[in-house]
């Protein structure tokens, strides 16, 4: 299975050179996906799977497209 995925901002230097098609086991959380990317759980404030808002929790079944977004300031 795989995932399509995206990080943005200051997290796009943990974006694998596989992002299109990152491989993964079904049942898979985002919290893992993370542990696996080197991303630290704090550095990240948004996660959309579809669009749609999840957390460190949400399971990947493969097939699914994964932005995550760390805390942005601004003004």
């Amino acid at each position: 299975m795989h995932i399509n995925i995206q990080l943005f901002a200051s997290l796009s230097n943990f974006t694998p050179v596989s992002a299109e098609k990152y491989p993964i086991a079904p049942g898979t959380t985002v919290g893992l996906l993370l542990e696996q990317l080197g991303v630290a759980e704090n550095e990240v404030k948004l996660i959309f799977i579809d669009g749609k808002k999840g957390d460190l929790t949400s399971t990947l079944q493969g097939g699914e497209r994964v932005g995550i977004f760390p805390p942005v300031g601004g003004g």
